[in-house]
């Protein structure tokens, strides 16, 4: 079970980020509201909110204001929104649900799909490139390099482009650890860096919590692997047993079930591993790591 502590400070960020959202996305008169209420009915469906708490937990290490990491963190929760929406597309990976509801293409039509998936993205840089942020031009234009960097087409969208591609590949484990460090490690890599950057880090504070991030971002992945195996649909949310079905390669049916579970426990402990530089200050990070593996969706 999850830490008390860790739970708190989940809701405290899922409750900081939403409030965000909800301003940001407060619906207009006129007829684009139809593309507001689809940019929320995602952003706001309660999810995990794991991405967020990684950067607002990061951030608290080096004493960032709470609002200003929120701000950050509600960024990230767009760009995750946004890649669920057009994951759950007809032409991705054609799932009809997401958290437990209908995919937005299901509740609404697929081209509006797709315009509130291009929205949100815009709007995570229009959050990152605001006054709110950051007070320094230069961390506000490093905030969105970095995150264009991830989620582009060396990161989240090469990374979907190749799991597309995947059935035709054959991927040994190599092979689907790149696959995976793209499509889902990159954007949690720079949740984590998020709040090294708007704390002014080390370039050794920043390599410790770069080391954390890139095992935590694989173990998250297997532990999702195992998931789609062992879960159900309500729990995990979504439809499962998808991966067998499209023939695709994950570290459940190239590993085993038992030994992929296994090599993700060995991935949260070396991701633990590289906290010890931070001492109590990374507890809500070392909770989070446990929470990978622990999680049931």
């Amino acid at each position: 079970m999850p830490d008390t502590g860790f739970m708190q400070a989940l809701d405290r960020v899922n409750f900081l980020v939403s409030q965000k959202l909800d301003t940001l996305l407060a619906v207009p008169d006129g007829p684009e509201s139809w593309l507001f209420e689809a940019m929320r009915y995602s952003a706001l469906s309660g999810g995990k909110g794991f991405r967020p708490l990684l950067c607002s937990a990061s951030a608290a290490i080096f004493d960032v204001d709470e609002h200003r990491a929120a701000r950050v963190a509600a960024a990230i929760e767009c760009v995750h929104c946004y890649s669920l929406i057009h994951d759950d597309l007809p032409s991705m990976d054609d799932d009809d649900m997401r958290r437990n509801k209908p995919s937005l293409h299901i509740a609404y039509d697929e081209a509006t799909a797709i315009l509130a998936g291009d929205a949100l993205q815009a709007l995570a840089y229009e959050i990152l490139a605001d006054e709110a942020t950051h007070a320094s031009p230069d961390v506000r234009l490093e905030l969105v390099s970095q995150l264009a960097k991830a989620t582009g087409m060396h990161g989240m969208v090469g990374g979907q482009m190749i799991d597309m591609l995947s059935p035709n590949l054959e991927l040994d484990a190599g092979g689907l650890t790149r696959l995976q460090k793209m499509k889902t490690g990159a954007l949690i890599g720079f949740a984590v860096e998020a709040g090294a950057i708007l704390g002014n880090a080390t370039s050794e504070q920043r390599q410790a919590l770069l080391g954390y991030s890139h095992d935590v971002g694989l173990a998250f992945q297997i532990a999702d692997d195992v998931l789609d195996v062992r879960g159900s649909s309500d729990e995990v949310g979504k439809t499962i047993g998808k991966d067998a079905q499209q023939n695709k390669t994950t570290f459940a049916s190239l590993l085993g079930v038992g030994r992929a579970h296994d090599q993700a426990s060995l991935l949260i402990e070396q991701a633990v591993a590289h906290l010890e530089v931070f001492d109590a200050r990374a507890d809500v990070l070392r909770q989070a790591a446990a929470f990978v593996i622990h999680r049931d969706s």
